[in-house]
Parts: C-alpha cells; sequence; structure tokens
C-alpha cells in the first residue's frame, strides 16, 4: 500500500509539490463501503487540482461517528481499496472526530466535501479560510449514503436495521 502516507511524510510530498506549481487536493470520508457516490466525489475532487489526498477516518473515529455495527470494512481494506483507484494519489488514516488538524498541517489548496454539505455547513471550513486555502463541494446531488446501502442490504435480506 505505496499510496498510504503518515502525516509527516505527506508534510514534505505537499511542500515539494507546491513548489512545482502544481494544486493539492484533501478529500475525507468513512468509505466504510465504496459505492457510486464515492466514486463520483472522489473524480470530481481529483479534477479540482493535481495531486488528490484522501484522509481516511479510522476505525475507531468512524464507530464514534457511526455507532454500533460500524465499520463494515476495516480500515486496512478501506485503505487498500482507496489506494486501488488511480485518481487518489494519497491516503491518511485520521482519528479525530474532524479533519481541521490535517488541514493545518498540510494547508491543501483546495478542501473537497460531498454534495451533502454547502460551503457553508463544512465544518472545517474556518480552519481552510484561516491558511488561506478554499472549499469546494463536489460530486454531483446527493442520492443515498452507507447507512442507506446498508439498510438496503439488511431488508433485503430479511433483516431490519
Amino acid at each position: 500500500m505505496a499510496k498510504l502516507k503518515s502525516l509527516s511524510a505527506l508534510r514534505r510530498i505537499v511542500a515539494a509539490e507546491k513548489a512545482k506549481g502544481r494544486a493539492v487536493v484533501l478529500a475525507n470520508g468513512c468509505f466504510d463501503l465504496i459505492h457510486a457516490g464515492h466514486i463520483r466525489y472522489l473524480r470530481a475532487a481529483k479534477d479540482k487540482g493535481d495531486v488528490l489526498i484522501v484522509a481516511l477516518n479510522s476505525d475507531r473515529s468512524l464507530r464514534k461517528l457511526k455507532g454500533k455495527g460500524r465499520p463494515i470494512l476495516e480500515q486496512r481494506e478501506r485503505v487498500e481499496i482507496l489506494s486501488s483507484f488511480s485518481f487518489v494519489d494519497f491516503v491518511t488514516v485520521f482519528d479525530e472526530p474532524t479533519v481541521a488538524g490535517i488541514l493545518q498541517s498540510l494547508q491543501p489548496d483546495i478542501h473537497v466535501k460531498g454534495s451533502d454539505y454547502t460551503r457553508e455547513t463544512v465544518p472545517e471550513r474556518d480552519t481552510v479560510k484561516a491558511y488561506g486555502g478554499r472549499t469546494a463541494i463536489v460530486g454531483g446531488p446527493k442520492i443515498r449514503n452507507t447507512s442507506d446501502v446498508v439498510r438496503d442490504i439488511a431488508s433485503k435480506m430479511g433483516h431490519g436495521a
């Protein structure tokens, strides 16, 4: 999993990429069960710049955010899946409730969020603004999320979710 990088390694990579005049984009999320919405989001994120870093919620932070029964796929598997996408350049994992610390550390040119947010509702918008970056909403209309997929699967299997 060569695309998985520590925050300190990414700081060096981001500095080198910016020195070359390349735009760095950071996307983040749980990516617990990859579906078409995730693909649209990540492809659109990559279209915003030259280098796409995906900050992935750790198993522990995902469990805190989503509750019992989550994650569905362990962090190691989610890293491997994200790393397999040609449009994802690097992946890092974080434990915090938001990605603000990674944004402060890396200071990507653009922080992208999916269309379930507006620029006004992005939790890290003030962090990005403070270092001079910008926030973009990408990925098209939100059709469904992983929780919906889980409920659909449970229903089709004859179980309540």
